[in-house]
C-alpha cells in the first residue's frame, strides 16, 4: 500500500488548514482560565465535568454527545432533511439487513450494485448496473452508487468491485442503532463522493446480555430458500461497554425456470444469486477518567455467491467470495470549556475474487478466468470543536481539522499473476465548518423562534489531479414553533474512480471502415484507443434544497417534512463514442477524432498503451494513420436533476394500543447530455433509472408486546427508450406482525416471533420487449425484482 515513487514525500497542509487550526486553537486556549460554568441551553453540548468526578465517587461520566449527521458540529443544526431510520422502526419493518432497508427508501435507486440486479450487464443497463459483490450499494437520487457516501459511525469503508460502491449490508444489523441519510450534497462536510448525499450507520453503545436468533424464509413461487442464525452479546460497566454480534446467513437462487415469465431462457439462468455470509462484528468505548475515551469499532464479513447465466451459446458459472474487513480507533479528549479534540482513522479492506468456467456450448471448450478486485482504504483525522463565542441565542460553534486518505485498488489475473491494474491515490484535506444561532425561543422577537446560519469549507489536495474547494451554506429559520424553513446551497465533487484512471489502455489498429469512415485511400489506416484515462478531473455539482418542517405544538406526535432538492451535476465521466461504427462519420464525435496525428503523437499514444496490435494485419506504419480514435473514459456529461420528496409520521394512542403512520414519497426529474453537441435525454422514468414517483406508505400498531404492520410500496411506470413502450407501474404489500413477552419468570423470558410477508399478494415485475428473450430477462432488475411473495419466520432470545 505504499505510494507511488515521487509521491511520498510530506508536505505541509493546505492554507486553508493551517488557519483554520490557528483561529480554532487561539479561540480556545484563552478561555482555559474560565471558571463560569452554566447550564446548557436547549441544543448546546454540556460541558465535561471537572476531572475530580471520578475519583469523588460520583456517577460515571457519559462522554459522548449527540453527533448529527450532515455536521461535525455536536448537536449542530442541518440545513438539509435528515431520514433516520433506527433499531425500532428496522425490527417493526421486519428488515433483515440494512440492504432492505435501503431499498425501501424512495429517494434511493436499487440499481447499481445490489444482489437482485442480474449480472453480466446483459440486459444493457451499463456496467454499474449489475451485481459484481453481492453486497448492497446506498444510490440516491440514481446518481450512482460512487456519488453516495457511506459510513460507519462517521468512519470512510472501503470500496468493493471495481464501480466505487460501498457495501452496507456487510454491517450486522443487530448491531446498528440507526442509520441517518442526508440525500444533499455533503462534500463540504465529508468531501469526494458525497454527491447525492450521504448514509451513516451508528452502532449501539449500550447493549446488556445476550441474544441469539434464527429466521427462515422462502419465495412462494421458488427459490430463495433462506437461512439465517445470529448471536449478539454486550456489557456495560462504569466506564465504557461493548457489543458483539454475529451472523451467519445462507440463500438459495433462483433460476429462470422457477418463474413463468423467464422459462423461455436457455438453461441455466440465474435471476437471484445463492449466497453464504458470515458477519463478525465489535464495538467498545471506554472512558479513561473523566476526559478521555477510546473507541473501537470493528468487523468482517465473507460472503460466497453462485450464479449462472447464458449467453449466445457460452455457459458462465461464476462463484466469487468477497471478503471486507474494517477497524476504526478513535480517541477523543474533552477539553475545558466545551472544546473536544478528536483523533481517529479507518483501515477497509475489500477482497473480490471473481472466478468464472466459461462453457462453449458447441465444442465443450472450457475458459478459466480468476481475477480480484482488490481494494484498500486508509484514512486518519485530527479535529477540534468548540464554542468559539457567546450570544443571546446561544453558543457560535466550530468544528475543524485535518486529515489524510489513501485508495488502492488492484485488478490482479490470478491465471498468470499479474496485476492488470495497479492504482493509487491520496488526498490530504482539511475542513472548517461554523454554526451561528443568531436567534432562540427565549428571546420573544415576534415572526421569529428560531434563525440560524451554517457555513462549511472544505479543501481536498489529490495526488492526482490537485485540489477541490467545496463550500457549503446553510440556513434556519422558524417563524414559530409549528415550522421550521431550511435551505442550503453547496458544491460537491466525486474524484474519478481508480477503475476509471487506471484500467488497461489499449491500442488497436484498424481500417477506418470499422468506424465509418468512407473516401480513404486503400492502405489507410486508424489508431483506436480504449480503456482508461489518467487525465481525469472530478466530477463536480452544484447542490441546493429548500424544505419546509411541520411540527405544530397543538398536534403531538405529528410531523411532515417537503423538500425541494436540485443538482447540477457536470463533467461526469464516461465512455463519450456511444457507437463506435459512427465514430468517423456522425459530427458529433469530432471533439474525440484527431484526424491530423503526428508522429510523435501516435507514438506516444502507443507508449502510454498497455497493449498495442493491428487487428487487421497490415503493419503499423505512422505515415499511413489517417486518425486516432480515442474512445477512453473522458470528462463530458451533464446531468440535471430535480425533485420533490414528502414525508411524514404521525402517532396517536388509541382506545387499544397506539398506531403510528408514517410515508414518503419522492417525485424526481433528471436528465443526461452525454456530449455538448447532444440534446439531453430523460434518466428518471426510463429502463435502467429511478423511476419518477417512488412512495413507500404504512402504520404500525402496538399493543404490549404485540406488534402488527403494513407498508404498501409503489415503483412509478419507467419507459424502454428503444421502443418508446411505458411498462405498468408496481405496487406491493409489506405485512409483518411480531410478539415479544418481554420479561417472565420462566423460560417464556425475552422471547420474540415474527412472520412477515413481503409482496403479499404475489405481484410480478412489468416486462418490456427484449432484443435477445432466450438470453435477457424480460424486467428491469434495477427496479424490479423476480422474489414474489415471500415469507420469512424468525424467532429470538434475549437473556
Amino acid at each position: 500500500m505504499e505510494e507511488p515513487a515521487g509521491r511520498r514525500r510530506s508536505r505541509p497542509g493546505p492554507p486553508l488548514v493551517r488557519s483554520v487550526l490557528a483561529a480554532a486553537l487561539a479561540s480556545l486556549l484563552p478561555m482555559h482560565g474560565a471558571a463560569a460554568q452554566t447550564a446548557p441551553s436547549e441544543g448546546e453540548v454540556p460541558e465535561s465535568p471537572p476531572a475530580d468526578t471520578a475519583e469523588s465517587g460520583a456517577p460515571a461520566v457519559e462522554l459522548e454527545t449527540i453527533q448529527v449527521t450532515g455536521t461535525r458540529i455536536r448537536g449542530g443544526s442541518v440545513p438539509s432533511p435528515v431520514l433516520a431510520i433506527d433499531s425500532e422502526q428496522i425490527r417493526e419493518e421486519d428488515f433483515s439487513d440494512l440492504g432492505d432497508v435501503i431499498r425501501s427508501i424512495p429517494q434511493n435507486f436499487s440499481g447499481g450494485q445490489n444482489p437482485g440486479v442480474i449480472s453480466g450487464n446483459l440486459a444493457g443497463a451499463g456496467n454499474a448496473n449489475q451485481n459484481i459483490t453481492g453486497g448492497s450499494g446506498l444510490n440516491l437520487r440514481g446518481l450512482g452508487a460512487d456519488a453516495t457516501l457511506t459510513l460507519l459511525n462517521g468512519r470512510r469503508m472501503a470500496y468493493g468491485g471495481f464501480t466505487q460502491s460501498v457495501d452496507i449490508s456487510a454491517i450486522p444489523v443487530e448491531a446498528v442503532e440507526r442509520i441517518e441519510i442526508v440525500a444533499d450534497g455533503a462534500s463540504a462536510i465529508y468531501g469526494s463522493d458525497a454527491v447525492g448525499g450521504v448514509g451513516n450507520v451508528v452502532l449501539k453503545r449500550e447493549y446488556q446480555g445476550v441474544g441469539a436468533g434464527a429466521r427462515f424464509g422462502k419465495a412462494t413461487q421458488g427459490g430463495l430458500a433462506s437461512r439465517e442464525y445470529h448471536l449478539t452479546a454486550g456489557t456495560t460497566w462504569s466506564s465504557g461497554g461493548l457489543i458483539a454480534t454475529f451472523k451467519d446467513v445462507s440463500v438459495d437462487p433462483i433460476f429462470s425456470d422457477q418463474r413463468s415469465y423467464t422459462e423461455q431462457l436457455v438453461d441455466p439462468s440465474t435471476l437471484y444469486p445463492g449466497s453464504d455470509v458470515r458477519s463478525g462484528l465489535l464495538s467498545v468505548h471506554q472512558a479513561l477518567g473523566s476526559a478521555v475515551e477510546l473507541r473501537l469499532d470493528a468487523f468482517r464479513t465473507e460472503r460466497d455467491q453462485r450464479h449462472l447465466y447464458n449467453w449466445a451459446g457460452r455457459n458462465s458459472l461464476l462463484t466469487p467470495d468477497t471478503t471486507m474487513t474494517f477497524v476504526s480507533p478513535e480517541v477523543e479528549v474533552w477539553l475545558p470549556n466545551g472544546w473536544a479534540l478528536s483523533l481517529g482513522g479507518a483501515i477497509g479492506r475489500d477482497r473480490h475474487n471473481q472466478y468464472r468456467l466459461e462453457t462453449i456450448t458447441a465444442t465443450g471448450m472450457q475458459i478459466v478466468s480468476d481475477v480480484c478486485y482488490c481494494n484498500e482504504s486508509l484514512t486518519w483525522e485530527l479535529g477540534v470543536e468548540g464554542p468559539l463565542f457567546a450570544l443571546p441565542a446561544g453558543d457560535a460553534r466550530l468544528a475543524a481539522g485535518i486529515g489524510y486518505r489513501r485508495n488502492e485498488f488492484i485488478n490482479t489475473n490470478h491465471a498468470t499473476g499479474v496485476d492488470t491494474i495497479d492504482g493509487r491515490e491520496s488526498a490530504r484535506f482539511g475542513y472548517a465548518e461554523v454554526d451561528v444561532p443568531l436567534v432562540g425561543a427565549g428571546q420573544g422577537i415576534r415572526g421569529v423562534e428560531r434563525l440560524s446560519f451554517t457555513a462549511a469549507l472544505r479543501r481536498e489536495d489529490y495526488s492526482s489531479f490537485g485540489g477541490v474547494n467545496t463550500p457549503k451554506l446553510g440556513l434556519i429559520y422558524g417563524p414559530n414553533a409549528d415550522f421550521t424553513l431550511k435551505g442550503s446551497w453547496g458544491r460537491s465533487f466525486k474524484a474519478p474512480t481508480l477503475f476509471e484512471r487506471h484500467y488497461s489502455t489499449d491500442a488497436w489498429l484498424y481500417f477506418p471502415s470499422s468506424f465509418g469512415g468512407a473516401g480513404y485511400p486503400a492502405d489507410a489506416t486508424v489508431l483506436a484507443l480504449a480503456g482508461g484515462n489518467q487525465d481525469l478531473e472530478p466530477e463536480r455539482a452544484n447542490t441546493r434544497s429548500v424544505s419546509l418542517a411541520w411540527h405544530p405544538e397543538s398536534l403531538e406526535g405529528l410531523e411532515a417534512e417537503l423538500t425541494w432538492f436540485s443538482v447540477d451535476y457536470r463533467n461526469r465521466v464516461i465512455q463519450p463514442v456511444a457507437n463506435p461504427t459512427q465514430a468517423l462519420s456522425n459530427p458529433i464525435y469530432a471533439p474525440f477524432i484527431d484526424l491530423t496525428p503526428t508522429a510523435e503523437e501516435l507514438a506516444a499514444a502507443i507508449a502510454r498503451a498497455r497493449n498495442f496490435q493491428s487487428v487487421i494485419g497490415v503493419p503499423y506504419a505512422p505515415d499511413k494513420v489517417a486518425a486516432i480514435i480515442y474512445l477512453q473514459y473522458v470528462n463530458v456529461a451533464r446531468q440535471e436533476i430535480r425533485g420533490v420528496d414528502l414525508s411524514g409520521s404521525y402517532r396517536a394512542g388509541l382506545a387499544e394500543g397506539t398506531l403510528t403512520l408514517r410515508g414518503s414519497v419522492s417525485w424526481l426529474e433528471s436528465t443526461q447530455q452525454t456530449l455538448p453537441a447532444l440534446e439531453p435525454f430523460d434518466l428518471a422514468g426510463t429502463l435502467f433509472n429511478p423511476p419518477k414517483v417512488r412512495a413507500r406508505l404504512g402504520g404500525v400498531w402496538k399493543r404490549g408486546g404485540l406488534t402488527a404492520s403494513a407498508f404498501g410500496n409503489h415503483h412509478g411506470a419507467v419507459t424502454n427508450r428503444l421502443d418508446g413502450v411505458e411498462s405498468t407501474s408496481f405496487t406491493s404489500l409489506d405485512l409483518a406482525l411480531r410478539y415479544a413477552t418481554g420479561p417472565r419468570g420462566n423460560a417464556w423470558s425475552g422471547m420474540e416471533f415474527a412472520l412477515s410477508v413481503d409482496n403479499a399478494f404475489d405481484r410480478d415485475p412489468p416486462f418490456y420487449t427484449v432484443s435477445a428473450p432466450l438470453y435477457v430477462a424480460p424486467y428491469d432488475s434495477t427496479n424490479y425484482s423476480p422474489i414474489g411473495r415471500f415469507l420469512s419466520l424468525s424467532v429470538s432470545k434475549r437473556w
